[in-house]
């Protein structure tokens, strides 16, 4: 026969490659490649067996595969069939190799609900473009659940998607009381590339959890040059064992097949199988038997096969290999010659210690290697050694067979619906093949299937399933096979007329109507998914190919989803009745004066407002302020069909809409949300309203800041007016509080409530400042509290000043002075007010302006001849004292006083002072009017730029700021007023060191006495000489021994001098200033001589000790570190002392002021400051006397800092 394959593109003038096998197609007699603008066509003509393959075509970057079937002649299928296929260049590659069957009359099966966990449908995998919008649902029964569960929504495995609601994802869900079932949603919305991959829905309840995973496939944009529809016209396309047109009944080729369970492997010796087998069965074993290393263990059987020389050392060697299961113990035994001899037991050429694992033992000739528990680490090469001779083997540790836990389901689908086998094996990641009816599925046809693993989980996906997918899918480990049975069905159904959704009022009778094209297909319907049950009022039929279901004086319950589902065929014709109801609010107050709704301030107030009708009325709620008429109302408009005007639902004043009621809601009721609310409600059917008034209650306002008055010593008045606004309710009482001003802590006055709005407050401290502040309490609650009152402080005024009497009178001034008051009290002592009135008048002048802090006052500007009170109080915080009063009147007019003078007590003697000191003398007198004061020195006036005279009207003062020998004498001061006279005399005597004495001389020496005379000195300093002090000191010493002091005379005898000593004298003078700067001393020493014979020392010749430098310790080599001070030392000898010379590299340091040389007792140091790299070299010490010189030399080696890990390199090399 001949096959013809046809296929469109978007545009014409592509090109267009056809493919068989994966070779490009020429055009020959077999092969007819046509094309006619955008169309197509591949013709193969005398079709054999030989063309059973795969065929594809290409344009530009797309590529779409086919197959061509061919079976044998006389049972071909007459019915010509087309595929239909869209794809799209830049699909993924999976997307872009599958093929999907799309019929117009059939339409896609629900998924099946899940009968395991808690979901009642999973969510399914999803494809979409990018750009476009995808919604997976989820499905939960929830008629054995107490509370809502909760759901999560993940991609991969980790991220939650709850974070990641915006602009791009949108979570929802429902709850649908009739069925019992809440519904999830996870809406994608603008999906793009990157949110492809797999998603998974966890569902949790308080002692339940399940979940379910699913993938997303993104697909790019359509490319239109690239866009085909196919049409294959396939002639030649047979089913053997069937006529021409016969009818194909696919149930009955439903069956179920037993499942092949894996049945545990005997204990095989691996290792013999492959030493047997040839080595094109290699693969195929290791698969079987779980072999990982496959390229290692034949290495080793290669090793193994070499013959082996017979041993001397062994009688008994280890076997050629040994096999052990994992987690197993195996011993390894050999036999040798020699029962003293020692063994090595080596792996894999490294030496076993002894451990927990690892046990070795000796038993005669036998030598025993023990490992427990082994492991794949343990899969190695093992060796035993003794002497020269070694004993090898090979050990296999064999993993477990992978076992089929879980098997493979039959599955039967219709064509075009996504396949997806599953089975669990016993460990995670482990390799299984796939098989369809006995050839295995490979990575290179992932264009129609594909491999997952998830765990343990192994899935073999078909996204879009055609007839030719039916067969037997076979899944193999290495411990076990699992096959199932995949049935493709297709089926074709016409809908002629199919159900419409229904509107009705109460008590009208709807009927649904459909129309299919087989008058012999029976079928169900369901309300809801559940079948309906024909009774009185609904009657279900069937005429012809007409099917109705009549529904008679329809009520809301009859209000639900319709579905039509012909029996055999996975269509389902869905339609929704419509139940209108007028709306109605259901208040006990309709028709009424409504009750007011009371809330308190800051509470939740929730208005649950019942409601019905049908379609679901839309809900407005108004606040109407019926105070003032003609204002507008404020709307709270919620749209409970219209989920875009949801927006009303959120915030602190909010309506909630459920399916029997709305919920009026206010969070934390304010004083502004007092009102008439006016709830509407509305449908097509009719309108509905009530009014519900709120009135909202809350705690006083807080009052003003109270005022305080009346202060005293320890007590106040306190004084405040009512709340602005009451709450509501009536005001029952005020809590006053106080504190100290600079505290946080605040005191309650009062234990019952006030009812007056003044208060006396007592009992607080004098001189603390205080606060106070006000409550107002109704039956609410107590108000905030009051800003606090200005700050005060209790304190009381001081008493009268004391002492209060008149000091001094003249014809125009007053001069008036007193003592401050006995008590001042915590306000302290502002100040003084003085006033004064005239005799015979009661009004009293302020004598001063303002207040005085003095204790005296000099009061100006008075009349002479007035006769005048005065009176004194004492002003602070709290007001004024009592007044002081002198009780006779003063009489302004000057009093003639005479003058004298009162000489201090110290000056009626001689005032003597040092040279340097000061001299200040203060004469206080009396004489008014207002003296003449004159001062004298020995009859002469004196200097006013040598002495200072300073003059008042009650004293006069004499002042020398460095005291000299001049100012010494006598002084007069005299006091003049008119005739009247008085005078003093002072005497001053200014005083220094005196001189040394004069003339001193040693009378006279004998035995161990020497005798002194001197005479007095030429200056005494203006003073008397009260004494002179000698003292002697020995010749050899000169340390000076004090023999008199204060001693008068001028001549003495010194004692007690010690034989064969020579001694000098020295003699100080001293006066009232101390003793004389310098001393008068001997020329001549006093020599005391030894009584009785005089020795005569022997004569010895004088001996050379001259030496030439030599150095006792040498210069020793050093290294050192730059920066850091370093010293070079060395020991010299010689007489006479030699002279030191150091030397750098041969060049003289001694003008150097980086090195300082010290030579103490021969020892020789240089110190070096803060040495650099650059100091490094050989230093030499040369030593160089009269008899000769010597030289030592080292080296220095000097190196750079040492970086500290912590320090910035580049810091550490500008340092260096």
């Amino acid at each position: 026969n001949t096959a013809v394959f046809e296929a469109e593109t978007e545009k014409s003038g592509i090109k267009v490659k056809w493919q068989r096998a994966g070779t490009e197609i020429t055009e020959s007699e077999k092969y007819v490649i046509k094309t006619e603008g955008n169309k197509h066509s591949l013709t193969i003509n005398n079709v054999g067996k030989e063309d059973d393959v795969t065929y594809a075509v290409i344009a530009g970057s797309s590529k779409v595969k086919f197959e061509l079937k061919v079976k044998e002649p006389g049972t071909a299928f007459s019915e010509q069939f087309r595929f239909h296929h869209y794809f799209q260049s830049h699909m993924p590659p999976s997307r872009i190799k599958s093929m999907e069957i799309i019929s117009s009359a059939e339409t896609q099966p629900e998924p099946p609900l899940d009968p395991i966990g808690l979901f009642v449908a999973r969510p399914q995998d999803g494809e979409v473009t990018v750009g476009g919008n995808i919604t997976f649902t989820a499905k939960v029964a929830g008629e054995s659940l107490l509370k809502k569960p909760s759901v999560k929504w993940f991609k991969g495995k980790w991220m939650d998607l709850a974070s990641k609601v915006g602009q791009h994802l949108q979570l929802h869900d429902s709850y649908d009381r009739n069925t019992k079932v809440y519904t999830f949603e996870m809406e994608i919305i603008e999906a793009n590339m990157t949110f492809a991959g797999g998603y998974r829905c966890e569902v949790s309840t308080k002692d339940k959890f399940d979940s379910s995973s699913f993938n997303l496939t993104v697909n790019g944009k359509v490319d239109s040059s690239h866009l085909f529809f196919f049409s294959f016209s396939c002639p030649c396309i047979f089913f053997p064992g069937h006529d021409d047109g016969a009818e194909f009944n696919f149930s009955s080729l439903l069956k179920k097949r037993g499942e092949g369970k894996s049945e545990s492997q005997s204990d095989v010796d691996v290792w013999d199988i492959l030493r047997k087998a040839p080595p094109t069965e290699y693969e195929k074993i290791a698969f079987q038997y779980g072999i990982t290393d496959l390229r290692g263990m034949l290495k080793r059987l290669k090793r193994i096969k070499k013959e082996e020389k017979k041993s001397t050392a062994f009688l008994k060697k280890l076997d050629p290999a040994y096999q052990v299961d994992k987690g197993q113990k195996i011993k390894l035994m050999v036999e040798v010659a020699n029962p003293d001899a020692d063994v090595k037991w080596l792996k894999n050429g490294q030496e076993i210690q002894v451990s927990g694992r690892y046990i070795f033992e000796s038993v005669g000739n036998k030598r025993i290697l023990t490992i427990n528990h082994c492991s794949l680490a343990d899969d190695a090469a093992y060796e035993c050694v003794v002497g020269d001779e070694k004993s090898f083997t090979e050990l296999f540790v064999k993993e477990p067979p992978i076992l089929i836990t879980h098997p493979l389901e039959d599955q039967m689908v219709m064509v075009g619906e996504r396949v997806e086998f599953e089975c669990e094996v016993s460990e995670e990641g482990a390799t299984v093949k796939w098989e369809k009816d006995g050839i295995e599925l490979t990575r290179e046809e992932t264009f129609k299937y594909r491999f997952k693993k998830d765990g343990k989980k192994q899935y073999l996906i078909i996204n879009e399933s055609t007839k030719e997918d039916s067969g037997h899918y076979t899944v193999k480990t290495n411990g076990g096979v699992s096959v199932a049975e995949l049935i493709v069905q297709e089926k074709k159904l016409e809908v002629y007329q199919s159900i419409a959704d229904l509107t009705v009022k109460a008590r009208d009778q709807a009927v649904f109507k459909c129309e299919v094209s087989d008058e012999n297909v029976k079928g169900i319907w369901l309300k809801n998914g559940k079948e309906v049950i024909p009774d009185e009022r609904i009657k279900i039929s069937h005429i012809g190919r007409i099917h109705k279901l009549t529904i008679e004086d329809v009520t809301p319950e009859d209000e639900a989803d319709y579905s039509f589902i012909p029996q055999g065929f996975a269509y389902n014709l869905s339609a929704k009745l419509q139940f209108l109801e007028p709306p109605k609010i259901h208040l006990d107050c309709l028709g009424q004066s409504p009750d007011t709704i009371v809330v308190v301030a800051g509470n939740k107030l929730r208005l649950d407002v019942p409601v019905s009708g049908d379609p679901t009325p839309t809900v407005i709620w108004q606040k109407v302020n019926k105070a003032v008429p003609g204002t507008t109302c404020n709307d709270f408009i919620l749209h409970f069909h219209c989920p875009q005007l949801l927006f009303e639902s959120e915030g602190r004043v909010r309506v909630e809409m459920h399916e029997d009621h709305c919920v009026f809601i206010i969070e934390g009721a304010e004083k502004e949300d007092e009102g008439v609310y006016r709830v509407i409600l509305k449908n097509p059917v009719g309108e509905d309203k009530a009014d519900i008034t709120v009135k909202v209650i809350d705690v006083p306002d807080p009052p003003e800041a109270p005022t305080i008055s009346n202060i005293g010593e320890d007590y106040c008045t306190v004084h405040w007016q009512p709340p602005k606004y009451d709450g509501g309710q009536p005001v029952l009482g005020y809590i006053l509080e106080r504190k100290k001003k600079k505290s946080y802590r605040w005191m309650r006055l009062n234990f019952d409530l006030l009812k007056e709005l003044t208060y006396e407050a007592k009992r607080m401290i004098e001189g603390v400042v205080y606060e106070m502040r006000i409550y107002a309490v109704n039956s609410i609650g107590m108000s905030r509290p009051s800003p606090a009152s200005q700050p005060f402080m209790p304190i009381a005024p001081p008493s009268e000043p004391t002492h209060f009497t008149v000091e001094d009178v003249s014809d125009s001034t007053v001069s008036l002075k007193w003592r401050p008051p006995e008590r001042i009290g915590a306000g302290g002592l502002d100040g003084y007010m003085l006033e004064y009135c005239k005799d015979g008048s009661t009004e009293w002048i302020p004598a001063l302006p303002g207040l005085t802090e003095r204790t005296s006052a000099l009061i100006k500007d008075l009349v002479t001849g007035d006769k005048l009170y005065f009176r004194i109080k004492a002003v602070n915080l709290a007001g004024e004292s009592g007044a002081a009063t002198i009780k006779e009147p003063v009489t302004v007019q000057e009093i003639l006083q005479r003058p004298k003078f009162w000489l201090p007590r110290h000056l009626r003697q001689t005032l003597v002072k040092k040279v340097g000191e000061t001299v200040n003398i203060v004469i206080p007198f009396q004489g008014k009017p207002r003296p003449k004061i004159t001062w004298l020195k020995d009859g002469q006036t004196l200097d006013s730029k040598d002495v200072g005279i300073r003059n008042s009207s009650t004293d006069t003062i004499l002042f020398i700021r460095k005291a000299e020998l001049h100012h010494s004498g006598a002084y007069e001061v005299t006091l003049q007023i008119e005739n009247m006279s008085d005078k003093v005399a002072i005497t001053i005597q200014i005083i220094d060191k005196p001189g040394p004495p004069q003339n001193i001389k040693l009378v006279d020496v004998w035995g161990f006495n020497a005798a002194l005379e001197w005479t007095p000195p030429q200056d005494d300093g203006n003073a008397q000489i009260l004494g002179y002090t000698v003292q002697k000191a020995d010749k050899k010493t000169m340390e000076w021994y004090t023999v008199f002091d204060h001693y008068r005379r001028t001549n003495c005898i010194v004692s007690d001098l010690i034989m064969g000593n020579e001694y000098f004298f020295r003699v100080f003078s001293e006066n009232l200033c101390g003793l004389s700067e310098t001393a008068a001393t001997t020329k001549n020493p006093a020599y005391i001589q030894k009584t009785g014979t005089t020795y005569k020392p022997p004569c010895y010749k004088e001996h050379d000790f001259s030496e030439a430098p030599k150095f006792t310790h040498p210069l020793v080599n050093r290294s050192v570190i730059a920066g850091y001070n370093t010293t070079l030392s060395c020991a010299v000898r010689g007489i006479p002392k030699p002279k030191i010379f150091w030397f750098k590299n041969k060049m003289d340091l001694s003008g150097d002021a980086k090195y300082r040389m010290f030579s103490k007792q021969g020892v020789l140091t240089l110190e070096i400051r803060k040495p650099s790299p650059f100091d490094g070299g050989i230093y030499t010490c040369k030593a160089v006397n009269e008899c000769g010189e010597a030289e030592i030399e080292c080296r220095l080696d000097v190196r750079g800092k040492q970086l500290n890990p912590m320090d910035n390199p580049n810091t550490a090399m500008r340092r260096e």
